[in-house]
């Protein structure tokens, strides 16, 4: 096997910036036990400073906390209020990686996740979807991954009791991405 690089990659060194149309950041969690509720992000910046030596590559990322979009606008209001993300006093949801490392098409990005102004360690695992040149000349990238998160770990403790037992938010969040970077 071959070690991946920058160029076996098709990547070149320096800044690409999160295309957000063509981006989505996303969520689910376990409503009252029996389902999903999923939803995104609508407001996110990212920015990728890719290094010669893949694994000095790094990734921020800052998304509003406002722009909070599940389907469902009294549900939304509520968890961009106080009781999850108080979007007015902690108005970004940042994310900056401390590590990252690629074999083939499969990569780990580990970084600090910030919310509510708690910082904790996460990795996502994920694909590296290939490198594409558009019509209109311009580079782009594209990655699929995902991580799992505990929301009590970010302060984010609202629950409620439900009749038959157990609670209606459960704890575990999966955040999922798939995204495209465009070379700057």
């Amino acid at each position: 096997m071959t070690a991946t690089t920058v160029e076996t990659l098709g990547l070149t060194t320096g800044t690409w910036n999160l295309d957000a149309a063509h981006s989505e950041v996303g969520f689910s969690v376990r409503h009252a036990g029996i389902s999903k509720v999923r939803g995104r992000f609508l407001t996110v910046e990212a920015t990728a400073e890719v290094a010669e030596n893949i694994a000095d590559s790094t990734v921020t990322a800052s998304i509003a906390a406002d722009s909070f979009h599940s389907g469902e606008s009294n549900r939304d209001a509520h968890v961009r209020g106080a009781d999850f993300f108080d979007a007015e006093q902690f108005p970004a949801l940042t994310f900056a990686s401390t590590g990252f490392d690629i074999d083939d098409e499969d990569f780990t990005l580990s970084g600090d996740l910030t919310i509510r102004g708690i910082s904790k360690p996460v990795v996502f695992k994920g694909e590296f979807n290939g490198v594409a040149v558009d019509p209109y000349g311009l580079t782009r990238a594209g990655f699929s991954a995902k991580t799992s998160i505990s929301r009590k770990d970010f302060g984010l403790t609202y629950n409620a009791a439900l009749e038959a037992g157990g609670v209606l938010i459960g704890d575990k969040v999966t955040i999922t991405l798939d995204v495209a970077f465009v070379k700057a």
